[in-house]
Formats: structure tokens, C-alpha cells, sequence
């Protein structure tokens, strides 16, 4: 089959959408399929680069941080690719590549497939003073955008259940993303594992908590700041990887909470290295329950990091209480947890264990890529297309 990607973000940024495109691009191309992406440049300027076909666009970072909006027609690159008659067009985004892969279908006549990676609920603090009023906006947007597909993909059963609460028109088929797992499942390298340690600032012998992610509102670490200052155990650190619009006040809470010897921010790291700060983690922790199915942490189980996180729906079936980790509801039952881990070593490694065993059982990338397959290929015989105009 020939398929088209279609993402408003691709690399160097790093975040859930692009490692979900990236792992499905790479499983794609092994299954022996032609894969396109068509994306947002960095620039004004539109271009092709291999077979990635970028649109000139310009930041809209006041409208959410990171968001970059179409500017340049690019009719010859559209054409271009008009011309390469896709099978399948998939879109992973809902705004300005969302309305050129509408066009590509209906000008190929390609059916249209969307996956929605985005509880946009959680973000309504963006651009509503109202969550009540945001929710609606919200739900009328992903009526608009599903009603013009011929299937969307929901990565967990609770965003299943979100969108069938908005009343969404097209079918629904639920495919977890999956994960390209050689990038986790190397052996850990303790020498490495020490220096990196140490760089950051983390004694030998402490217990790092890790979380990897943007530093944003919606992700709630504030309140994994506040239950670490709860901990009495002064060999806990937290260790923060990434960056965000929220990092300035998160600096601020540290110093308000005297945690500035206890909380290592360690900024934004390329993707490569990523692996590396799992690694150097005891447990991957997270309070965020804005998460459509959470690729942090099955990168982290997948490394034989178990994971504490907040209880939240997408996580059935990935965190199992007392096998690979657990999920809290609230900050007792966060420090309830952690003190069990800290005081059983051989529970530690169980965990461990049995974190990295069931992630690669359950989420790799070569099952994504056959379940996504098999929904193309099941569109393509139903005649499903979009109702996009050209």
C-alpha cells in the first residue's frame, strides 16, 4: 500500500504524536508498505525532504505552546503528492494538516483515517475561562473533524468512551500505539547508568524518582512536588526531564517548598538519549491524567522502570498494582506506595521485572503496525471515504 502521515509536528520535536508517527512509520516500512509524511516546516519555507514533504508555517504559540499553523499554499508540493495516488490517508493531528489531508482524500479519493491522541478537555485552560463551556467547544471540534473520516482510531478504551460521549458519527476502532521496544530493551549499563547519575547531580545512592514529559499544567507536577515534600526520606530526588511553559513556576514551587537539593530539572534531551535518563531512574512517576494512552510510561516499564501514577482509565491494563508498579488516587496512597517500595528490595526487582516483561509483551511496534494495516486494509474494501471538499 501507499501511505500518507499526515502530523502538524514531526522531528526534532519530541513528543507523544511524533513518536506515535515515527513508531508507525518504521513498523509500515518493514511490513514492505510505501510510507509518506506530510508535515509543518520549521519555516515559512515549503519544501521536500526524502519522503517527507514539509509546509511552510509560522508559530501559534499563543494559542497552545509548540502549535504551528499553515501559511503557504504549497499547491505544487499538494499536487505532487495528489499525483503519487495514496491508498490511505492518515491523519494524527486535528488543525492545519488535518484540512490538507481532507483535500488530498478527495482529490485520490483515498479513505480518510484520524487518530485522536488529544484529551483537548484537559487543555481548555488554554483558551477558555470556562471548562464547561471549553468541554462543549471541544466536543463540537471532534464532531466536525471525525464526521469528515472514514474511521478514527482511539488509542485507549477511554478515549473511546470520550469521543462516543461527543457523539462522534464516524466508526471507531481502538489500536494502542506501540512502541519501537530495541530502543528500551538494550542492557542496562551501570557505568553509564553512575555517570549520568552523577552529571545531573544525583547521589549513588539515591532513589530517583523520574518523570519525562512536557513541563506543562495539565500534567500536574506540581502535585508530584508537593508529595515529595511530604516524603520524609531525604534520599529521595526527583528528577524532571523535559520542558515546558510550565517550568518557570515549577522552579518557583521548588524553591517555595525547599526542595532545590531534592529536584533536578534535567531541560529537554534528543531523542536518542532518552532511553538513558529511564535508566538512570528507580521509578518513573506521574500525576498527569490528561493522557490519551501515556507513551512515557510503557517506554519507561519497557526499560525495567516500574511506574507509581496517577489512577486514570488509560492505564487499565498497563500498571497492575503490585506487579509492575501502581496507581494512586491521591498523595496518602502515593507515600504509601513509594514507602513499599523503598523498604523491599526484592519487591523493587519483582517489579522491575516484571515491568519490562509485560510492556514488551503487550506494546510493540510491529503489533501496531499489523493492527493499523489490517483497519487500512479493511477501509480500503468497504470504499470508506471522507466528505472533504477539494
Amino acid at each position: 500500500m501507499k501511505i500518507l502521515l499526515t502530523t502538524d509536528c514531526y522531528v526534532p520535536t519530541v513528543n507523544g504524536v511524533v513518536t506515535s508517527v515515527l513508531t508507525l512509520k518504521q513498523a509500515l516500512t518493514e511490513q514492505g508498505h510505501e510510507v509518506r509524511v506530510l508535515t509543518l516546516s520549521n519555516s515559512a519555507h515549503s519544501y521536500q525532504g526524502g519522503d517527507v514533504t514539509y509546509i511552510g508555517a509560522v508559530s501559534a504559540g499563543m494559542i497552545y505552546p509548540g502549535v504551528r499553523l499553515r501559511t503557504a499554499p504549497a499547491l505544487a508540493l499538494m499536487r505532487r503528492l495528489a499525483r503519487w495516488q495514496p491508498d490511505v490517508i492518515h491523519s494524527q493531528c486535528e488543525f492545519s494538516t488535518f484540512l490538507m489531508a481532507r483535500r488530498l482524500a478527495a482529490a485520490t479519493g483515498a479513505p480518510l483515517v484520524h487518530t485522536y491522541h488529544t484529551v483537548y478537555e484537559d487543555y481548555t485552560h488554554y483558551f477558555s475561562p470556562s471548562r464547561r463551556w471549553g468541554r462543549a467547544a471541544v466536543a463540537a471540534f471532534t464532531r466536525w473533524v471525525v464526521g469528515q473520516t472514514a474511521c478514527v482510531i482511539a488509542p485507549t478504551q477511554k478515549v473511546r468512551r470520550l469521543l462516543e460521549g461527543y457523539h462522534v458519527a464516524a466508526p471507531i476502532a481502538v489500536i494502542p500505539t506501540g512502541i519501537d521496544l530495541s530502543r528500551f530493551t538494550a542492557a542496562a549499563d551501570d557505568k553509564a547508568r553512575q555517570a549520568l547519575r552523577c552529571r545531573l547531580g544525583l547521589p549513588e545512592d539515591a532513589v530517583v524518582l523520574t518523570y519525562i514529559g512536557r513541563l506543562a499544567e495539565e500534567k500536574n507536577i506540581d502535585r508530584l512536588l508537593r508529595y515529595v515534600a511530604g516524603v520524609e526520606d531525604e534520599n529521595i530526588r526527583l528528577l524532571l526531564v523535559g520542558d515546558g511553559p510550565h517550568r518557570a513556576a515549577l522552579e518557583e514551587q521548588v524553591r517555595e517548598l525547599g526542595l532545590s537539593h531534592r529536584v533536578r530539572f534535567a531541560g529537554m534531551v534528543p531523542r536518542e538519549q532518552v532511553p538513558d535518563y529511564y535508566r538512570a531512574g528507580d521509578l518513573f512517576v506521574s500525576a498527569s491524567s490528561s493522557e490519551t494512552q501515556g507513551l512515557t510510561y510503557l517506554e519507561a516499564l519497557s526499560c525495567g522502570l516500574p511506574a507509581l501514577c496517577l489512577r486514570d482509565e488509560c492505564l487499565a491494563g498497563v500498571i497492575v498494582d503490585g506487579v509492575n508498579g501502581w496507581q494512586f488516587r491521591d498523595g496518602a496512597q502515593f507515600q504509601l506506595c513509594l514507602r513499599r517500595f523503598l523498604s523491599d528490595p526484592q519487591l523493587r526487582r519483582e517489579l522491575a521485572q516484571n515491568a519490562a516483561a509485560l510492556a514488551r509483551q503487550e506494546f510493540s511496534a510491529e503489533s501496531f503496525g499489523h493492527r493499523a494495516e489490517a483497519l487500512y486494509e479493511q477501509m480500503i474494501r468497504e470504499g470508506g471515504k471522507s466528505s472533504g471538499a477539494a
